[in-house]
């Protein structure tokens, strides 16, 4: 894929590694009275799970510390709700988990013990809707795609085959991948796009976009972050019934996570597949983890836990 320039200004702050290892964490989750509770919003792809693989075996000692701590693991991704809930099931997990860049908010019925501002019941869920309709940025997509004279691909373009070829993900998981409803995924074919144009190009049209660990973005005014914050201030509000103080930490590999990370109390960037840190993410007390993807995932929360 192309890469589109972009202008850079000042330098990359220096951030924080970790390079200590703890083997175990122990807590009394049901005693949440008088202690802190800890919320660990992270991405998937190239994140908690393997860029190439999509496989999070490599985390799985923190996703055991994460448990034994009685922490709460919230997923936030680029990734269609169909795409996350069979993960969800194989990670165990039953927490709040965001969908499409922070196009929807799904909150497991009995979550919080008060109701929910601004949602819509969908099965077992509640449903806070932050993004823009996928048929509205479909038509935007194209709009865009003629005004800079092609060039681009979106996911509403593609074949299921082509799909796969991109992502090398399986078919049955490719499909559910196309089941978009709040992002456009696209892919950069020409050279001499720049990401100046395209950011232009959707900011005129009230919408943004971002980057991935693999794809561009095409999505409304929402991202990780509004909907992160949204999740911490209910969570806020249900820790103070409950006495509890909140505790926040971000994982996250790419420029679309930077608004998630902006906004937890710990921002962790992990490793790409070259070794690199994104250049795109500087923030101010940056925790850059030891190892690329599910591994510097692993130690950097094997290693923060202890300290929370």
């Amino acid at each position: 894929m192309p890469v589109l320039t972009q202008a850079r200004a000042g330098s990359d702050p220096p951030g924080r590694c970790f390079a200590r290892r703890v083997s175990s964490v122990y807590c009394d989750r049901e005693n949440l009275a008088g202690m802190r509770r800890i919320l660990i919003f992270s991405d998937l792809d190239g994140s908690l799970l393997d860029a190439h693989t999509y496989s999070h075996a490599e985390a799985s000692e923190a996703l055991a510390a994460i448990e034994q701590r009685g922490a709460t693991l919230i997923l936030v991704s680029s990734k269609t709700r169909a795409e996350m809930e069979p993960l969800r099931r194989r990670l165990g997990n039953h927490h709040p988990f965001i969908v499409e860049n922070g196009g929807a908010v799904y909150i497991p019925d009995g979550t919080f013990s008060f109701p929910l501002e601004h949602t819509l019941p969908r099965g077992a869920y509640e449903v806070l809707q932050l993004g823009t309709p996928y048929a509205h940025l479909r038509a935007a997509f194209k709009e865009i795609r003629q005004e800079l004279g092609g060039g681009l691909r979106g996911f509403g373009d593609l074949t299921l085959e082509e799909v796969i070829q991109l992502t090398g993900m399986p078919a049955t998981e490719a499909e559910l991948a196309m089941q978009r409803e709040y992002d456009e995924p696209f892919v950069v074919d020409q050279e001499g796009i720049a990401w100046a144009e395209l950011q232009a190009a959707a900011d005129q049209r009230g919408l943004r976009c971002t980057r991935g660990g693999r794809f561009y973005h095409l999505m409304g005014v929402n991202d990780k972050g509004s909907a992160t914050r949204k999740l911490i201030e209910w969570y806020h509000r249900e820790g103070g019934r409950e006495g509890s103080k909140l505790v926040t930490v971000g994982l996250g590999d790419s420029l679309n996570d930077l608004p998630m990370l902006e906004v937890v109390d710990y921002p962790i960037v992990v490793q790409k597949p070259d070794g690199s840190y994104d250049p795109e993410i500087r923030l101010s007390g940056l925790i850059r983890a030891d190892g690329v993807g599910p591994v510097g995932w692993n130690r950097s929360v094997i290693d923060l836990l202890p300290t929370l």
